[in-house]
């Protein structure tokens, strides 16, 4: 009985759907299958949307307290009805389009930036058979759409008519294009490993537990760690996310490509980039932390779903906290320290997931694929090194 009440919990959402399709099953099969896309739509948009509007507010609370002082508290109880304030204020701002602007590819590029997030977010498993939009290639689709920001990145800052305009957004799609090399190269030892390209399969992968009570996540390998740190600051270069924040960098060239933008265009660019720390953050819940998994077997009893967004808000606490901790980095070492070091990184995990494979995954496995991120890490270092002097500078002010 414990079981059965369980697992209706964990498939609730599964069940309502189904039920609500049995009621139009005097419908067509197409027209029920359009309306079964509809539902999944629906329910990602709305989860992601109220998310949204949570860590717009929740993310200045905990700067906040980071910084010993109050965060939102004046609009609604504690504050909370902020985004819908920040919502409105959007809505009725003036929409300011430059002078000699072309205005179609003005307006087109927020849309571009957007829908590309939305569109990974519906292949990612947020629960036991909870994924929107379950496919074969459901990585090479996430990758596949998120690589069109870049091409939304250049029309906002070619069509808006401004040189810093221009300049912001060449700069953003060169650390963009710079990092998604390690980015994708980060998640291949993970493709290898499950030997799918299919999200649901890569979870699967990770499910069951060593020696009755570790959970064989493939965070908790040494390829399967490292892979994931590298995934994850690669992410926070996609996101646009401290330090790593360039494009956004007003003291040295105002917003970037989002300098013309205003009202309700900029607050659209203001949620793609959020929408993408969730698809981003997601994927790396999906690849490397166990999915929908329960770190402990007694702990199966918690909805799958919960599992999930549990995990996910502790990455997007990571990215709120990178953000109130460190300074922003600057662009040529960003740079470096992208094909320096991340680049070959990644395939160094590569080799290291192929050598914990060849192990046969067990210990000696473990140990040998261990002994190879210990060799390649310290001599890739190296390579970030500079022979410039790094004396103390000093400083003459005029008088």
């Amino acid at each position: 009985m414990f079981s059965q009440s369980v697992k209706f919990i964990d498939q609730i959402f599964i069940i309502a759907k189904q039920a609500l399709l049995s009621q139009l099953g005097f419908a067509p099969d197409w027209l029920l299958q359009i309306i079964s896309c509809l539902l999944n739509i629906s329910a990602v948009l709305a989860v992601f949307l109220t998310l949204f509007a949570a860590i717009s507010v929740f993310e200045r609370k905990i700067l906040a307290r980071f910084q010993n002082r109050y965060g939102p508290n004046r609009v609604g109880p504690f504050g909370l009805f902020q985004p819908v304030a920040d919502g409105i204020k959007m809505l009725i701002k003036e929409d300011v389009v430059p002078d000699h602007a072309d205005r179609v590819v003005h307006f087109l590029a927020p849309i571009a930036m957007v829908v590309p997030t939305m569109l990974a977010l519906a292949v990612i498993p947020y629960g036991r058979n909870m994924t929107a939009f379950s496919i074969d290639g459901g990585i090479l689709f996430f990758f596949a759409v998120g690589s069109a920001t870049e091409l939304a990145v250049f029309m906002a800052g070619w069509a808006s008519n401004n040189k810093y305009s221009m300049m912001g957004a060449m700069r953003a799609i060169a650390q963009m294009m710079s990092f998604e090399l390690p980015l994708i190269v980060a998640v291949l030892p993970v493709v290898m490993i499950a030997g799918s390209l299919k999200p649901d399969d890569i979870v699967d992968a990770q499910g069951g537990y060593s020696l009755g009570f570790i959970p064989r996540w493939f965070v908790l390998t040494p390829w399967g760690a490292a892979g994931f740190i590298l995934f994850y600051i690669a992410a926070l270069v996609e996101a646009n996310r401290t330090p790593f924040d360039i494009p956004e960098g007003e003291s040295e060239i105002i917003a970037g490509h989002m300098i013309e933008y205003s009202g309700f265009k900029y607050a659209i660019f203001f949620m793609a980039e959020y929408f993408g720390m969730f698809a981003i953050s997601g994927l790396a819940v999906t690849l490397f932390l166990g999915g929908w998994h329960a770190p402990l077997p007694f702990l199966e009893f918690i909805p799958s779903y919960a599992w999930f967004f549990s995990k996910l808000s502790v990455l997007l606490f990571v990215f709120i906290w990178l953000r109130g901790t460190l300074p922003r980095m600057r662009t040529d070492h960003m740079m470096a320290f992208a094909w320096k070091f991340m680049v070959p990184m990644t395939f160094v995990c590569f080799i290291a997931a192929a050598v914990w494979h060849f192990g046969s995954r067990g210990f000696f496995g473990w140990l040998l694929s261990l002994l190879v991120l210990a060799f390649a890490t310290p001599l890739l270092t190296l390579l970030l090194k500079t022979r410039r002097n790094l004396s103390t500078r000093s400083y003459r002010y005029a008088e």
